[in-house]
């Protein structure tokens, strides 16, 4: 499992870096497919940003691990805390929605013709843009594509 986010980096203030989706940030908590790959390429970076979406999203597939069975419940709120304890440490610059955010996320899925946008999607990249974070690591496809139509970067991670 991946070292502790707390533990590898801080923010640095009023620089462009890189956002983490949720299908990101995920992988630094629960183990999965290039968890280990991101972690190696996040550490030490000290201009990670993550939004309350992307910890609500993280929290949600914690839920449902603990559905299936794969995690227990003080498990799973052992990951809830640690967490909130990485966001609240600094160790992450914490982007919030707005109603600003939401208008430019409206203003992408209009303007997105040729990806089939989700509205959540289309949310992460107005908080992205609206850092400004000069790219995004995701793990999902579409939003892979909408990112670069968005104009953002995509963080390369190979495993």
């Amino acid at each position: 499992m991946p070292s502790a986010p707390s533990q590898r980096r801080k923010p640095a203030a009023g620089k462009a870096g890189i956002y983490l989706d949720s299908s990101a940030l995920v992988k630094l908590y629960l183990p999965e497919p290039e968890s280990e790959s991101l972690d190696s390429r996040l550490r030490g970076r000290r201009d990670l940003m993550i939004s309350e979406l992307s910890m609500s999203e993280v929290l949600s597939a914690v839920a449902r691990r603990r559905r299936e069975g794969a995690l227990s419940l003080p498990q799973a709120y052992e990951l809830r805390n640690a967490l909130l304890s990485d966001a609240d440490s600094g160790s992450f610059r914490r982007l919030h929605l707005s109603a600003a955010i939401h208008r430019e996320a409206e203003r992408i899925l209009l303007g997105a013709e040729s990806v089939g946008l989700r509205t959540l999607d289309a949310l992460h990249i107005a908080l992205a843009l609206s850092a400004p974070a000069a790219s995004v690591a995701t793990f999902d496809f579409r939003m892979r594509a909408a990112v670069e139509q968005a104009g953002l970067k995509v963080l390369a991670v190979s495993p």
